[in-house]
């Protein structure tokens, strides 16, 4: 199973106080070393976080794939294609937001990605969709011609008990439904070490993405030894 590192709350740190520490790049660097089979960053529209001049220099400073996630907008679509980006995780976005707080609404956005996503496929990148575990969602995407899928786990992340082990269930039931339309599996959100481990084993899942955790754990530990710990729990 592939990890993919979140580095978006390394740049949260450094625009508290402005200047450049930490650094977001720096960070990517060492998640690589340390195991990292791809970085993820989300280019906001707000810019709160990553921005520009980041993804340029972090396309530049790693030798891994980097997954831009962005809002379903031409701007966003278009700097894709312009940066050369080989892998987009399309996502939903509030200004009033602190987290991403769901899956992307594909029905409200159809007509848009209709439209859009043959551009990016031109251009050789990669799409995936963030969306909520739902069987509905697989059947939009296989419309559109989305072969690649992120779940949302942050419901997951929130739960416990007898709410988890559902939740638990009901992702793994929609994976394998994914699985059968052709279609490749991700999930992210809200995972530390314990949630990962209680959804490593769903058969078909082959990425998981991990920010906020990795980050907020390495001030303890050191971002080096927290991703080799979540690489080895993932295998």
């Amino acid at each position: 199973m592939r990890l993919g590192v979140n580095i978006d709350h390394v740049a949260t740190l450094r625009n508290a106080r402005g200047g450049i520490h930490p650094d977001p790049i720096k960070a990517a660097i060492i998640s690589e070393k340390a195991g990292a089979d791809l970085i993820v960053a989300h280019l906001r529209e707000d810019r709160r976080h990553i921005n520009e001049d980041d993804i340029a220099n972090i396309i530049k400073s790693i030798n891994i794939p980097l997954q831009l996630e962005v809002a379903p907008t031409s701007f966003m679509f278009n700097f894709a294609i312009r940066n050369n980006i080989k892998k987009v995780c399309i996502v939903p976005e509030k200004r009033q937001e602190l987290t991403t707080e769901g899956g992307l609404n594909i029905k409200y956005n159809f007509n848009f990605l209709q439209k859009m996503l043959p551009n990016l496929y031109r251009n050789d990148i990669e799409v995936s969709l963030f969306l909520d575990p739902d069987i509905e969602n697989i059947d939009v995407c296989k419309e559109l011609g989305v072969n690649a899928i992120e779940f949302h786990t942050g419901e997951i992340a929130n739960a416990f008990g007898e709410e988890e082990k559902f939740l638990i269930n009901k992702l793994e039931n929609v994976i394998e439904y994914a699985a059968t339309q052709g279609i490749s599996i991700r999930a992210g959100h809200g995972l530390n070490f314990d949630k990962t481990k209680k959804i490593i084993n769903i058969k078909y899942l082959e990425e998981l993405n991990i920010g906020h955790f990795i980050i907020g754990e390495s001030i303890f530990y050191g971002l080096s030894e927290v991703v080799k710990k979540m690489k080895k729990i993932i295998g």
